[in-house]
């Protein structure tokens, strides 16, 4: 089994799936992660005095120590512009994921879902490109080993549909979750390790709450799907 992780930035792995992809590995599944830009562009390099080239050198030195926590079977980052994935064009962008989806076959593909969760632009706009190119390749039989699109996300909390408040994490209905991972304390703890690699976003880190956020719980949308099941590789479609 393998699994091809898709996101715009370093620690978007951290913030969330990084306990799902160690049990992964774990269990013998082979996990790749495709991360599309250095994410130079944060905020948080100002308190560094960074450049944004300067700030994207550290975020990728902090990634690496992350590739050796999780045991990755690869890890690839790209240097494309931090915040300007929306003003690509889109063909180029499937251009640049085919190139990885070729070479590495993945069964699965995980990306975020159509709220990004933040709201980032470049989280709305990988969904949106890897949404089309998931449809196009699975008209190609030459593409058969693709099986799932996958989406991390988080439930939306009880209530606050019915009162139609907006917090500032987006969120995904409980009724469209098709998977809600049940985290181990010892995979509780990989989430902090691979978090805590981030030493430039260790007050991030603290003031967003998200172990506790987190907690022992991983959830994620599917593509054309209405399973319901416990991990990310059951009970993939034929």
């Amino acid at each position: 089994m393998k699994t091809l992780y898709i996101f715009p930035h370093p620690d978007d792995e951290s913030f969330g799936p990084a306990p799902v992809i160690y049990r992964q590995i774990q269990q013998g599944e082979k996990v790749h992660l495709l991360t599309l830009t250095r994410g130079g562009a944060t905020k948080v390099r100002f308190k560094y005095g960074y450049s944004i080239q300067e700030m994207g050198e550290v975020r990728l030195q902090e990634m690496q120590n992350v590739k050796s926590i999780l045991g990755l079977t690869s890890m690839t980052v790209l240097d494309y512009e931090d915040g300007g994935m929306a003003q690509m064009n889109p063909l180029d962008w499937e251009e640049i994921l085919m190139k990885y989806i070729d070479k590495i076959k993945p069964n699965i593909i995980v990306t975020y879902p159509i709220h990004g969760i933040s709201g980032h632009p470049d989280h709305i706009a990988i969904h949106g490109i890897m949404k089309r190119l998931f449809c196009a390749l699975k008209l190609d039989s030459n593409y058969d080993f693709l099986k799932r699109l996958a989406f991390l996300t988080l439930p939306t909390p009880e209530g606050l549909e019915k009162k139609g408040a907006h917090a500032k994490v987006r969120s995904t209905k409980r009724e469209d979750i098709n998977c809600e991972v049940t985290l181990s304390s010892g995979e509780q703890e990989k989430l902090k390790e691979s978090l805590f690699c981030y030493e430039t976003f260790l007050d991030v880190i603290q003031e967003t709450g998200v172990i506790q956020a987190i907690g022992n719980k991983v959830y994620f949308e599917f593509f054309n799907e209405e399973v319901k099941v416990e991990f990310l590789s059951e009970a993939l479609p034929k």
